[in-house]
């Protein structure tokens, strides 16, 4: 045998011994898809991240901030996201297939993990802007989020059952919240509709900078939306200058996963979430809403087996 050749199967020997460790200790990677940076969903998101990374054995776990609910589904069909928030009527909507709101076919593999939290429509308006009420929304300017986003599909259920649509404005942005209140803050737009937890950063950001309306959806336009709507309250102080609860409408968040990611991952995703649940009202008070006793309900998917073990195991489901 050669000297060279010798010295090659060395070097392959090598190789093969040096990669042997790396294959046992590969790394299983975790991407939470969220929405905008100044959403509820994006510090909710980056909280579990942290819990997933720090707790579960060789995972790497990442927040990624998104358009939020129809993005956050169809990159999860893709298998390019392990764990999703988004809106309930959204998550329905992608199970059936709905073309029109952005899914264009059944998104079958989408498996649930829990409820999360009521989002709530909060429309807020401009002081000078001289709209109070839902109908004076006609003629003027409104940002209705990212386009087929949850809260832009909100937006289009909310004025179809007021008996308006985007037609009646004098101008609709299709844009995240923080760059519609910026609009507002320069006097470039008259209200925006945001769909997200109460005490939401963008309608503070823009409470605290200038007299802000908050507007009410009225009971008759709830009960006309029907399910998966139900009405809901922002109370009193939640925002600089509010005064008096204003009645709005509200719709259940869901943490949504896809069949290939294991069922250990997800009774670990499950798992950690209930028993870590101050950590997330840390990151947002919305997640106080987070609880299990609520959190089967309404789910429009069919649970991940990983999910039904822990419920299983907490005597949530029998």
């Amino acid at each position: 045998m050669s000297k060279m050749t010798a010295t090659l199967r060395g070097l392959l020997a090598g190789a093969v011994i040096a990669s042997a460790p790396v294959a046992s200790n590969a790394q299983e990677f975790i991407n939470v898809l969220t929405g905008g940076t100044s959403g509820v969903y994006y510090p909710v998101g980056s909280a579990l991240a942290t819990l997933y990374g720090e707790n579960i054995p060789n995972v790497q776990a990442q927040v990624q901030s998104t358009k939020a609910s129809v993005e956050n589904l169809n990159l999860l069909q893709q298998g390019k996201g392990e764990l999703a928030l988004a809106l309930g009527d959204s998550v329905k909507f992608a199970w059936e297939g709905n073309a029109d709101v952005g899914f264009k076919e059944p998104l079958s593999k989408l498996r649930g993990i829990a409820a999360a939290y009521p989002n709530f429509i909060q429309i807020a308006a401009t002081a000078d802007s001289g709209i109070k009420t839902l109908a004076d929304l006609k003629g003027k300017s409104l940002s209705v989020g990212a386009p087929k986003s949850g809260t832009e599909l909100n937006a289009r259920a909310i004025l179809e059952a007021a008996g308006m649509s985007y037609d009646d404005m004098s101008k609709v942005e299709y844009l995240p919240f923080a760059e519609s209140v910026e609009l507002q803050k320069n006097r470039q737009l008259d209200a925006t509709l945001q769909s997200a937890g109460i005490g939401v950063a963008s309608i503070k950001d823009l409470a605290t900078n200038m007299p802000t309306q908050i507007v009410a959806v009225p009971l008759e336009v709830v009960e006309k939306l029907g399910a998966p709507f139900v009405p809901g309250v922002i109370p009193a102080g939640t925002y600089e200058g509010q005064t008096e609860d204003v009645p709005t409408v509200a719709v259940m968040n869901f943490f949504v996963t896809h069949e290939d990611v294991s069922d250990e991952t997800a009774y670990q995703m499950t798992k950690l979430m209930f028993e870590n649940l101050p950590t997330l009202v840390a990151a947002h008070k919305s997640a106080s809403a987070i609880s299990l006793e609520t959190a089967l309900t309404g789910m429009p998917i069919p649970l991940h087996p990983g999910a039904e073990r822990y419920y299983r195991e907490v005597g949530v489901i029998k």
